[in-house]
């Protein structure tokens, strides 16, 4: 995004809708930090310029990755989904990316309104990948790898800066605690802010299988339950 400097007047409309905070104001004059700027979009659409002075500029590769991962307007694709370009692990009952005795997970960096830079995605990504996982292949982020069996990124990307980045994969359950203390170690690493979702087909009795295994972890969970009723009928059949 920029800033027609000959148009803006100053009125600072924009300044509390960009959620990394690359809108500066200095003496009056407002500008876009364009190296800290995710291409969201927020700002074009919500701050209501009074003399239209934000654009978006033309986005080549891999500026528009910043786009693709951060406007929830942009799809992603090799996904077709908009947004972050993932179906997620929480839509499991529709697409069917883990079976029952696997665990989902999804590390989500960036989240909430910090933006993360794609080197320390990849420093997650190759932290985790040692663990013997295999990224989601319907996943913008696993695009971006150049060897994701070892989650290496292209080059090209890792000076590129998304509002969020998910990483995600199924795994068997007795390596969640191992991958609970690598992430940990990651978090000394990376300057940015994550979460780690942890998803389960619950049991016949509801009970949920990876509960027990984070709690002898130590780690706290909030134990949240997602159904898509309403939103069409599974496309899975259990095996």
């Amino acid at each position: 995004m920029k800033i027609d400097k000959d148009l803006c007047i100053g009125c600072g409309n924009c300044l509390i809708y960009c959620p990394v905070d690359a809108i500066l104001e200095e003496d009056g004059v407002i500008d876009i930090d364009f190296n800290e700027c995710v291409e969201c979009g927020n700002c074009l659409r919500m701050s209501n310029c009074p003399t239209d002075a934000i654009y978006s500029q033309a986005m080549d590769y891999p500026r528009v990755i910043r786009a693709v991962m951060s406007d929830p307007y942009v799809v992603a694709p090799n996904t077709g989904i908009p947004g972050r370009g993932t179906a997620e692990i929480k839509t499991n009952d529709v697409t069917g990316r883990f079976k029952r005795g696997w665990i989902g997970m999804a590390v989500e960096l960036g989240r909430p309104i910090t933006g993360v830079w794609l080197s320390d995605v990849e420093k997650a990504a190759m932290a985790i990948s040692k663990h013997g996982i295999d990224f989601e292949k319907i996943n913008p982020v696993t695009a971006m790898m150049q060897d994701a069996k070892v989650g290496k990124f292209k080059d090209e990307l890792l000076k590129e800066k998304v509002l969020s980045a998910i990483l995600e994969f199924a795994v068997e359950p007795e390596k969640i605690p191992a991958l609970l203390n690598t992430l940990e170690e990651v978090q000394e690493e990376v300057n940015c802010v994550f979460s780690v979702d942890i998803a389960s087909r619950c049991n016949p009795d509801l009970s949920v299988p990876h509960e027990e295994i984070i709690a002898k972890t130590g780690h706290w969970i909030s134990l949240n339950a997602k159904t898509n009723l309403g939103l069409g009928k599974p496309l899975v059949k259990e095996d």
